[in-house]
């Protein structure tokens, strides 16, 4: 029996996207970034499909996530970002995954473990070129450089990258872009006068892809862009598909007297006889409880608002004196392209005062996701 909720997810969409994205980056090699299980859509199919689409990497935040690739047969270098204390360092040198290293104690950690497994390990440093989150600070940059020049020099070490990350991208003009590009252009004369040649230096994440050809260096990474989604709001970018559908079937549907009130603390009253339609989708599996009386519902051919306070396991739309029978799809966000007038994610990010990313992502194990396409 088929679920009465689901994400469907088109690989063919997201192979599309990664195509696109080559092409507006002027043919720059691409990054997949595939943490958080795919932005939600699923780390294997989505990684499949990137490489489909001619991503030549594949980013994952986390350790786990990188070997969980490599135990599904995916050879493409993958490279993780965050490693705190107690990590499988190790095994990620045994796997050859590059690894993100953002301060020195990271980095005597895989010298560590290079030394006892004998191996030589993948490592890509990590410059804080004014975001202040991960990142070797500017003041610690040089004796890391000179450090992991001494680990290549004694064949345990290979730093194949050097790399950072924006903080205001997404703001095209924004005076912080121009300053941390600065700071990167010095920390990889720190590295080149420290004799590395790493294969790879990157700070272009999606909104730089798209709008800062300066920025994209040896490679680009395609985060959320990858999935369809801009992270620039109101930016278009002609053939980007959104890969991820959010639908339920309606459980049922009741006429109801004007002034009834509807659901949890009845934040919504009717204002004359209507019909009710139900929707057994709730903030359990995704949907936020901020979206009461906000978010977007494509249902019976219209798009409607949710009526009411969402609850954990559903949520209420008045159709008014529209015919809508249980067993009907309602649309929460998908691809406009594939179903007229269907809300995107981004809407529900605008209507929310969030980003894309959060809404994709939190969408909750118990929705099962249908994959389409794909290699």
């Amino acid at each position: 029996m088929a679920p009465f909720a689901h994400a469907r997810v088109n690989l063919d969409a997201i192979t599309s996207n990664a195509r696109l994205l080559r092409e507006l980056a002027g043919g720059t090699p691409l990054m997949g970034v595939v943490k958080a299980d795919g932005y939600g859509h699923g780390m294997l199919p989505a990684a499949r499909a990137l490489v489909a689409g001619g991503a030549t990497w594949l980013g994952t935040a986390f350790i786990k996530e990188a070997l969980e690739l490599r135990r599904a047969g995916i050879t493409v270098p993958v490279m993780s970002w965050i490693i705190p204390p107690g990590e499988p360092v190790g095994e990620a040198i045994e796997a050859d995954i590059d690894l993100g290293v953002s301060d020195r104690a990271v980095l005597d950690e895989v010298i560590d473990q290079a030394r006892r497994r004998g191996g030589v390990a993948r490592v890509q440093l990590k410059a804080d070129s004014g975001l202040n989150r991960g990142g070797v600070a500017r003041a610690d940059w040089e004796p890391v450089v000179a450090a992991a020049a001494l680990a290549e020099e004694e064949g345990i070490l290979k730093v194949t990258g050097v790399w950072s990350h924006f903080a205001c991208a997404d703001e095209p003009g924004h005076p912080s872009i121009r300053a941390q590009l600065d700071v990167f252009h010095e920390a990889l004369e720190i590295v080149e006068k420290a004799g590395l040649r790493p294969e790879v230096r990157h700070i272009a994440n999606s909104a730089a892809l798209l709008t800062l050809p300066e920025a994209r260096f040896d490679l680009v990474r395609g985060g959320i862009a990858s999935y369809g989604l801009c992270p620039i709001p109101g930016f278009d970018v002609p053939g980007l598909r959104p890969a991820m559908t959010l639908a339920s079937k309606v459980a049922l549907t009741k006429r109801v007297p004007a002034g009834s009130g509807v659901s949890y603390g009845h934040r919504y009253v009717t204002e004359s006889e209507t019909s009710l339609a139900l929707v057994p989708l709730g903030y359990a599996d995704g949907v936020p409880r901020a979206a009461t009386n906000k978010g977007p519902v494509l249902i019976g051919g219209r798009r409607r608002i949710i009526a009411g306070t969402v609850c954990m396991d559903q949520f209420v739309v008045d159709i008014e004196n529209d015919t809508v029978a249980a067993g009907e799809y309602a649309v929460l966000f998908g691809d406009p392209g594939e179903l007229t007038d269907a809300p995107t994610a981004e809407d529900w990010a605008e209507v929310l005062d969030t980003i894309p990313y959060e809404i994709v992502t939190r969408i909750g194990a118990r929705v099962p996701r249908e994959y389409v396409g794909g290699p």
